[in-house]
């Protein structure tokens, strides 16, 4: 598999946030990097507090943190459909897992991934707990205890050995979701990489499946509609032109990414970050 990404698409203002935290990605054991993207580290030392901002990907993460004032503790956080923000204050860590779009199912297949969209739970109410009448109470120390080797102030080697185990585990080998993951996560990079695609119903005959098949697998798999993903990996571009130029030509983006016009791009733009792309770069 790839090494992970070094680009900061989808970080709000990324060369603030960078000025201001401790950022790197690490790769995962080799069993599961087919279904993780990368494991995140952010450790941060703020004189004053500080909000970041992320324009979500269709991914599902699991983040374990640690802030000065409270506990450790670990989440599942759900594709993310809105702009999400967080207050860094003081002195804290973040490890994340950022899963692969269509990777998360196999570790918890009981459930499709859209019942978990939008939403963030503690990582027990999430993976399922063996048979026993002590199950879920083992899952939540084992989760606990995850979160207190993840983010303890060790050397980050420490860390990502902390993420491996506990993740390895929760790797199911049902054949059947195995299988149905490894086709959502290869066609959701598809829609990702190949700009040819501008409709569903085109990609879905292109790939030998109805539309509503294809839905289905992305309900299950990805979080979220063959129709969002596409629609959210424009708006990445989108914002990556504009802050890296300021003289963009709207009107020609739009036509490269597959929108009817100009105005489809600023509209779609402005509900994601709240301001036009014009004004996104200040």
């Amino acid at each position: 598999m790839a090494a992970p990404r070094r680009d900061t698409r989808g970080i709000v203002a990324a060369p603030e946030l960078l000025a201001r935290v401790r950022f790197r990605r690490r790769s995962p054991a080799l069993p599961l990097r087919p279904y993780v993207e990368h494991y995140w580290l952010i450790d941060w030392d703020l004189p004053e507090p500080y909000t970041s901002q992320v324009v979500p990907h269709p991914c599902v993460n699991v983040v374990f943190q640690r802030h000065a004032d409270r506990p450790a503790f670990g989440e599942v956080a759900g594709v993310g459909l809105e702009l999400f923000s967080q207050t860094l204050v003081g002195r804290g860590w973040v490890c994340g897992v950022q899963f692969r779009p269509g990777g998360f199912r196999p570790f918890a297949p009981e459930r499709p991934v859209t019942d978990w969209t939008g939403r963030r739970l503690p990582p027990a109410a999430v993976f399922a707990a063996p048979p026993g009448p002590d199950a879920h109470a083992e899952v939540a120390d084992a989760v606990a205890d995850a979160a207190r080797a993840v983010v303890q102030p060790a050397d980050e080697d420490a860390r990502v050995a902390a993420l491996d185990a506990f993740l390895t585990p929760l790797l199911r080998a049902d054949p059947r979701v195995l299988a149905q993951a490894g086709l959502a996560m290869r066609l959701a990079d598809r829609i990702r990489t190949d700009r040819t695609i501008r409709r569903v119903a085109d990609f879905a005959r292109a790939e030998g499946m109805s539309v509503r098949a294809l839905q289905r697998l992305f309900a299950g798999y990805v979080g979220v509609s063959p129709k969002w993903v596409l629609l959210r990996y424009r708006i990445h571009e989108a914002l990556e032109r504009a802050a890296a130029d300021a003289e963009v030509d709207w009107a020609a983006l739009a036509a490269e990414l597959g929108y009817s016009d100009q105005a489809h791009l600023v509209r779609d733009v402005t509900a994601t970050v709240g301001v036009p792309p014009t004004a996104y770069p200040r």
